[in-house]
């Protein structure tokens, strides 16, 4: 009983930290910069992308705002170095995923299976089953920049969609054209009086654009199921078992 309240007590600990995080990436980047300093500080930051991208259990990560508040901090006098902060950035990304691809191409049907990974639902597999037959490669790119789908891409690559040299391919596009994007623009833009008088509202912004189309994805999709449900006759719950049984096949 002791133990589960510990582990309980430390799960709520780290999605506090995380909420946080989220609103406030600035506070956090400048207290590990006085903490650690100008070199261990990029340690956190790798690690919060890499996890973010590599490990299909954490999709709810804050990468897309924290790069943008890195990129602010890599301005002069902000105590970062610009193209430290995109290597970086650029190895957490490419090697995230291709962690993920890994973990999908030895596990990932046991996970699917398990129903561990909640936020991996059949809608979510089945929008990106026809990303994949529509676009290919260039999935990897385009989930980029949408946060769960991010994660969850390479991670259904990894169960047969594309072989490792083609997914490299495109992981290293998508990471780096991802990176190179919010770390610039808060490098050139974070500056702005607007913007550092603004600076929490400006990431909230930032969250909402990227969230916004997997929201609506969602919705097209429970939209989807309950129309296929009433034409069919089948209840939504059972069309949606019906939807995950026909991707396991």
């Amino acid at each position: 009983m002791l133990i589960w309240l510990e582990v309980k007590v430390g799960f709520v600990g780290i999605i506090d930290f995380f909420i946080n995080l989220l609103k406030d990436p600035r506070g956090f980047i400048a207290g590990w910069i006085v903490a650690l300093g100008p070199v261990w500080v990029y340690s956190p930051l790798f690690l919060i992308v890499f996890v973010e991208t590599g490990v299909v259990f954490f999709p709810f990560l804050p990468g897309d705002s924290l790069l943008f508040a890195v990129g602010v901090f890599s301005a002069e006098g902000g105590g970062l170095n610009l193209a430290a902060s995109l290597i970086v950035f650029y190895a957490a990304a490419i090697l995230g995923n291709t962690s993920n691809y890994w973990i999908a191409r030895f596990l990932g049907h046991r996970i699917i299976d398990s129903g561990k990974v909640k936020a991996l639902t059949p809608e979510r597999m089945a929008k990106l089953d026809h990303f994949f037959s529509k676009y290919g490669g260039l999935t990897i790119v385009i989930t980029r920049f949408m946060p769960f789908f991010r994660t969850f891409a390479p991670f259904i690559a990894g169960t047969g969609h594309m072989n490792f040299a083609k997914f490299t391919l495109w992981n290293t596009i998508g990471g780096v054209a991802w990176v190179s994007l919010f770390v610039l623009t808060g490098y050139f833009f974070g500056g702005i009086p607007f913007i550092q008088e603004h600076f929490e509202v400006i990431v909230l912004g930032i969250v909402a654009v990227s969230v916004a189309p997997a929201v609506i994805a969602a919705v097209k999709g429970a939209i989807s199921s309950k129309k296929k449900a009433k034409e069919t006759g089948i209840p939504a719950d059972e069309a949606e078992l019906e939807a995950e049984k026909a991707l396991r096949q």
